[in-house]
């Protein structure tokens, strides 16, 4: 096994016991991480496609985490400053990426986390006790 791997593996072991990552991500940034310390340590150039999208739309919103499909950054939920950042709104954004229209853009444990936060507060029963 060559030192590019190597060190490959070492940083993407890090990055895996931060976050959870499916073993297609594992294998992929291992090969894109030793790739680039092949690269830089022979004085080549890695240019990569800026067009794409980081990954499939549909594996985007996971369990625990929303992977930006522009940057690839992964976060608990996509806010307006962050799609801002891309010059973005959520709307935009969902539209690029073939959503549906009220889609939230929040990991799949927040979602729920809310929802029955929610549904205890029961809103509803004391807006018709006000009334």
């Amino acid at each position: 096994m060559d030192d590019y791997l190597k060190e490959a593996l070492e940083i993407v072991k890090a990055q895996a016991s931060v976050r959870n990552m499916t073993e297609e991500e594992i294998t992929s940034m291992v090969k894109k991480v030793s790739e680039g310390i092949r690269g830089i340590s022979e004085g080549v150039v890695v240019v990569e496609e800026g067009a794409a999208p980081v990954t499939d739309p549909k594996k985007a919103i996971k369990e625990k985490s929303v992977t930006c499909l522009e940057c690839g950054k992964t976060f608990k939920i996509l806010t307006k400053k962050h799609l801002g950042t891309h010059g973005l709104t959520a709307d935009d954004y969902r539209a690029k990426y073939g959503y549906k229209k009220g889609t939230p853009l929040v990991s799949k444990s927040l979602q729920r986390e809310r929802r029955t936060k929610m549904k205890d507060m029961k809103l509803w029963e004391k807006r018709k006790k006000a009334v």
